[in-house]
């Protein structure tokens, strides 16, 4: 390894989509000195750039909305699970950061006389989502937050470095110990305060609509140093991803836009409609929420009407052609090039991993249960429950980045810790390459193995013996990762990143298969075939990682009525 480098700064984000990029402005904005750090480039890895659709906002433009409609909306839909303190402040300050984030260049669509353009979702009582282009919303106000960030000297932009420790002193967190990858150059950065916004973990399962970095890091790093995750069994299942025929070139996820717009139909593989069945749905129409259109899909592939690789139909063949074009656009020669042609062919759909609705417990300042540790975005337990409403992601990205940042920048100074090099010193003789008995395996076989057991005994549908089964081939999974050999000189550092991901993925699904264990109920995305019902209290998953790294959990009790 190189010699370190050390830096010094007011508050460390680590992570860069939406929620960091937002975060590291409005610390800047605020006065502080930020390192923004990534193990990906600055602004282009994460869930954001990739989502298409909207965000979800009262601003009451469209039609006569309110935060308070927005909050009961949400809640509603979190099927009794959300936490209504971080529900109230994402919802209410949602208008607020929309406008921020316009200020930024973010391009919100207009209607002819200058309203913002807003549409309907699932699970809203309102037209209240806006967006950019229904196609590229993601995309687009990660654009216009990397051009915000680009041009302010208070923030430093480290690409490609993986942060692998957070360094605890008497109890807080006083920075961040991790490597370089480019020069395997180790560094540690000493902070006020450190803002955790590295989004989710659904690279967990075998279909995922992740980019391939949303391993869990940000869970670890927070249980490493003491903080509490909340509800990690809470998966959500994206119900209409594509699975066949085999594409090139699109988003698997981008069917669902289209459904907005154009109203396409989900017939199972008897050619008929079925969801008015499992929720009054209208032809036609699309309102059901997402938990309830995944558990209809499957319910119609468990009895027998699953289309031949077990999905669903989505079909736009009722479309008049000059419609399906205009919605469409350049994905119609697309998809025409690979022989599909949406007058005459239907394609098949699925549900897939798409978000992770537990996580790390906060306060409504976006503050853990670890002094000096804030998270924010997709990482954060409160805002969705049991069950996300589309459009309300990039809002919780927005908002929370935005006060995370605010609580972060008024931190008081830390004298210089000693853990830090004391923390570097420790983790460099444990990437030190070691002989070791050379595994069969590789790590990206056994992260494979590892995706396929997470679906088949994790996934949407779940059994108690399923999950025990998942449970013991985990742990034989775990045991052997150790016997993985890295690979030397230019390649050591890359494979020590996919070791440590792998690592992460690894702990985080024993979370989610023994809070799944645990939680003998079906409650939005988590449907446990044996226990066909809901409890009529709920509770919260509490996880906690002891001394020795064993995950403890718990069943803590939510305030109010539940709902199944």
């Amino acid at each position: 390894m190189m010699n370190p480098l050390h830096i010094n700064t007011d508050v460390l984000v680590i992570g860069s989509g939406a929620a960091g990029m937002m975060a590291a402005k409005a610390a800047a904005l605020e006065g502080a000195k930020v390192v923004l750090a990534d193990k990906s480039l600055v602004g282009r890895g994460g869930a954001t750039i990739l989502a298409q659709m909207t965000v979800a906002v009262a601003l009451g433009e469209a039609e006569e909305d309110h935060p308070d409609i927005h909050f009961e909306d949400t809640m509603n839909g979190s099927r009794g699970m959300a936490d209504p303190d971080i529900v109230r402040t994402i919802v209410d300050r949602g208008p607020e950061l929309i406008l921020e984030a316009e200020s930024y260049g973010v391009k919100w669509a207009r209607t002819p006389d200058g309203k913002h353009s807003q549409v309907v979702a699932p699970g809203h009582s309102r037209r209240r989502c806006v967006y950019v282009d229904i196609l590229n919303t993601g995309g687009a106000t990660s654009a216009g937050l990397r051009k915000a960030i680009w041009k302010d000297e208070a923030i430093e932009r480290l690409k490609n470095i993986m942060i692998t420790k957070l360094v605890v002193e008497d109890g807080a967190v006083v920075g961040a110990v991790g490597f370089a990858m480019e020069q395997f150059r180790p560094v540690t950065i000493a902070a006020n305060a450190v803002i955790l916004a590295t989004g989710g973990l659904t690279e967990i399962y075998e279909r995922n609509s992740a980019s391939a970095n949303m391993t869990g890091d940000g869970f670890m790093l927070a249980a490493e140093a003491g903080a509490e995750l909340r509800d990690m069994e809470m998966v959500q299942f994206f119900p209409i991803a594509h699975l066949h025929p085999p594409l090139v070139g699109i988003d698997p996820i981008m069917w669902d836009p289209f459904r907005y717009k154009l109203g396409g139909r989900l017939l199972n593989g008897q050619h008929e409609e079925f969801m008015d069945k499992y929720n009054n749905e209208v032809a036609g129409k699309y309102t059901a929420a997402r938990d309830q259109t995944t558990l209809a899909i499957f319910k119609e592939v468990e009895a027998g009407r699953g289309t031949p690789h077990g999905g669903a139909y989505l079909d736009f063949r009722m479309v008049p052609e000059e419609r399906l074009k205009e919605a469409f656009g350049p994905v119609i020669p697309i998809l025409k090039n690979q022989g599909v042609d949406l007058t005459k062919d239907m394609v098949e759909v699925a549900p897939m991993a798409h978000f992770t609705m537990g996580g790390i417990r906060v306060n409504s300042r976006m503050e853990t249960t670890v002094p000096g540790l804030l998270a924010c975005g997709e990482l954060i337990y409160g805002m969705h429950g049991a069950n996300r409403l589309s459009g309300n992601a990039i809002t919780e990205a927005l908002v929370t980045g935005r006060i995370a940042a605010e609580t972060a920048a008024q931190a008081k100074p830390k004298a210089p810790s000693g853990r830090l090099q004391a923390e570097l010193e420790r983790l460099e003789r444990l990437w030190h390459p070691r002989q070791v008995e050379r595994d069969e395996a590789s790590m990206l076989s056994v992260k494979r193995e590892l995706q396929k057991l997470m679906w088949e005994g994790a996934g949407p549908l779940r059994t108690e013996a399923g999950l025990t089964r998942a449970l013991e081939e985990l742990r034989e999974l775990t045991a052997r990762v150790d016997n993985i050999a890295l690979a030397r000189q230019n390649y050591y550092a890359l494979t020590l990143v996919e070791k440590i991901e792998l690592v992460h993925m690894l702990k985080l699904s024993e979370t989610i298969i023994t809070g799944a264990l645990a939680r003998r109920e079906s409650r939005g995305a988590h449907t446990r075939l044996d226990h066909n019902h809901a409890y009529e209290t709920a509770v919260s998953t509490k996880f906690r990682l002891d001394a020795a790294g064993r995950w403890s959990m718990e069943e803590i009790p939510l305030p109010g009525p539940a709902r199944s």
